[in-house]
């Protein structure tokens, strides 16, 4: 639907996880009946959640535990894992200030250089561990630590950023990364992101992309879209990259998923996220809320340290149970943020949707009160959906 704004500038209807809801089809299945496997650049993983490349949500340990339990982490190679032999004072310095001198921290500690040494080092750890070495760059960092993520043998590559465009212009004293080059030269599977349009996600998935990640600024710690003002949405940017990635399968049989990436908190955003037509989703501050978290009950972006435009901020988060609550259950919260797969399968047994791929063609309605509807007694005694 086309609003106008004014003289001359219409705009384009969006539609937030929150103002979205799910339809109950025909039929039902037994929760046990629903596969929720999915797989990514040949490698396959039971649950379709990726742990955030943040430095309070990944560290190896972190890593190689998600991978054990069937999901995926990803490291930051530019965070604090790779600019210091020992994170852990670090992160207790990080962890450990108060709210007016965080941010001159971060651009402090964060100062410290990347060496190319702990970036293999980090990713030969988690594989001796018989973990999936997933790691996280940006453009810059691909163009210099290319060659040491190769040798060391990741098994997966993101190089990712606010956005990421295949036409992108720079001064002419830098030379742009070439996307499509990285990810031919490269001798592991490369994704691709952060994008919000039909168009870039095309693009991206030409350059040949292994997956596309999708979502600007919906992050809990994330405030690119009240510094820029830049974003969209996550339903209406995950049907709008959906679309192309079915397109671009028509077209030449290669089938790339589509990631959902920031803004989602419990089981019903991530089942949202999938019925939009996302194949997977990549989640943060619900992983930093895991005993075995590196961040100590704290959560940031990764823009947060960045020494000219800040754009995140620290969160606490608390801690509320370990990582295989928090992904595989038992459940001891009733809030919706323990026992992620537990809640996409009983809401695409509720669905009747045996499959991803049939839980991408459920039905979804716009209904703002969803969350709100029938629900003061839990709003009064912050209970559940009231917290």
């Amino acid at each position: 639907m086309t609003i106008q704004l004014g003289r001359g500038k219409t705009a384009r209807r969006a539609y937030g996880i929150d103002e979205i809801a799910l339809v109950p089809g025909t039929r039902t299945l037994d929760p046990s009946l629903a596969d929720t496997s999915w797989s990514m650049g040949g490698i396959e993983r039971e649950i379709p959640i990726i742990a955030s490349a943040m430095d309070g949500v990944i560290d190896v340990g972190m890593a190689v535990k998600l991978s054990q339990l069937g999901a995926l982490g990803v490291l930051n190679l530019e965070g604090i894992q790779t600019r210091y032999d020992d994170p852990n004072p670090i992160l207790d310095r990080i962890t450990s200030v108060g709210k007016d001198e965080f941010v001159p921290l971060m651009q402090e500690l964060y100062a410290e250089p990347v060496k190319p040494e702990l970036i293999k080092r980090r990713i030969q750890e988690i594989k001796a561990q018989g973990g999936i070495a997933a790691v996280s760059i940006t453009p810059v960092g691909a163009t210099r630590f290319g060659a040491a993520i190769a040798e060391a043998g990741a098994d997966l590559v993101f190089v990712q950023a606010t956005v990421v465009s295949t036409a992108h212009l720079s001064p002419e004293t830098v030379t742009p990364l070439d996307l499509a080059d990285f990810c031919r030269e490269m001798p592991m599977p490369v994704v691709l992101g952060n994008c919000v349009t039909y168009d870039v996600t095309l693009n991206l998935m030409k350059a040949g992309a292994a997956g596309v990640l999708v979502g600007i600024g919906p992050g809990a710690a994330c405030t690119s879209r009240g510094v820029l003002g830049v974003g969209v949405p996550q339903a209406t940017a995950v049907a709008d990259c959906a679309a192309a990635r079915d397109d671009y399968f028509q077209e030449t049989g290669r089938y790339v998923p589509v990631i959902a990436d920031g803004g989602l908190v419990t089981g019903g955003d991530i089942c949202k996220c999938i019925a939009c037509g996302a194949d997977a989703v990549m989640i943060g501050s619900p992983f930093a809320r895991a005993q075995e978290a590196p961040g100590r009950g704290f959560h940031w972006g990764m823009a947060t340290p960045s020494p000219v435009l800040p754009r995140g901020t620290r969160i606490r988060v608390g801690t509320t149970g370990t990582l295989e609550q928090i992904l595989r259950g038992p459940a001891q919260l009733d809030d919706g943020t323990h026992n992620f797969l537990g809640a996409l399968q009983t809401s695409m047994g509720t669905l009747g949707a045996k499959d991803i791929r049939e839980m991408q063609q459920v039905e979804v309605i716009v209904a703002p009160s969803l969350l709100t509807e029938g629900k003061v007694y839990q709003k009064a005694q912050q209970l559940g959906m009231g917290k």
